[in-house]
């Protein structure tokens, strides 16, 4: 996936030079479990700040002093906590379908897009500079942790990795016709189903093949299901190719 990577970064740095300086530029990625978001993500945005910071009109990007102009926020930030799943009507269901749209924090994730779409700097004041947190998810607590992640004024491009970033359902919509570029990763269903009983046994996530299988036919198979049928026109659909950092690439 790197040459994809490494493509895609300058299409977006091109993309940003044309963005208004009072603007970000905001691509939501999104595809099945497995698909390899993450890590892909993560390639795209070293691509990114690399170019950023050899290319001489950089500063008219973002001042050179501040870091890098572009940042990555996951979706896994929005995750209900735990605590929060044991309240619904039906709490063991709750937890068994963890990771579905419904056991996340949809408005929170719409507010947080809306912050990004308003100015860099406040028109009465344009010394007073935006500032905005987001939520971040922690596998040692497998609960998310409130603003964990920075967007500084000078992240003018934003990716925002994950299942659900572009939904067509309420009160998805909203933050998805915010995003200026929606992604989606596509793998095939088999193939998918390969890396996820995989997974599931090396991280320990499961005991066996056996269970790791239940689990994706049950639960990451029919969200990717879901994704596929439920979510905005993507502007760009990216084939997944596995290599080895996909191949151990962890989902929560």
């Amino acid at each position: 996936m790197d040459h994809i990577a490494s493509e895609l970064a300058a299409e977006l740095v091109d993309k940003l030079r044309q963005t208004p300086p009072q603007s970000r530029f905001i691509v939501g990625v999104a595809g099945s479990p497995a698909a390899g978001k993450s890590s892909f993500c993560h390639r795209l945005l070293r691509n990114i700040n690399t170019l950023l910071a050899q290319d001489v009109d950089a500063s008219s990007l973002a001042p050179a002093t501040e870091g890098d102009s572009a940042i990555l926020v996951g979706l896994d930030g929005w995750h209900l906590t735990r605590a929060e799943l044991s309240l619904f009507p039906d709490a063991k269901l709750a937890h068994e379908r963890r990771g579905i749209h419904w056991t996340f924090d949809g408005k929170g994730y719409v507010a947080f897009v809306q912050a990004l779409r308003l100015p860099l700097s406040s028109p009465a004041s344009p010394s007073d500079l935006r500032v905005v947190t987001a939520p971040a998810f922690s596998h040692a607590l497998k609960d998310p942790t409130p603003d964990a992640i920075t967007v500084y004024p000078h992240h003018r491009l934003v990716i925002i990795e994950g299942l659900y970033t572009f939904l067509s359902i309420p009160p998805w919509t909203e933050a998805s016709a915010l995003l200026d570029e929606r992604w989606f990763l596509h793998v095939d269903e088999t193939e998918a189903c390969r890396r996820l009983v995989k997974r599931h046994v090396e991280t320990g996530i499961c005991p066996d093949e056996g269970a790791a299988r239940l689990r994706a036919e049950g639960n990451d198979l029919p969200n990717g299901r879901f994704i596929t049928e439920n979510m905005m026109q993507p502007t760009k659909f990216i084939e997944s190719v596995e290599d080895v950092v996909i191949a151990h690439e962890l989902d929560p």
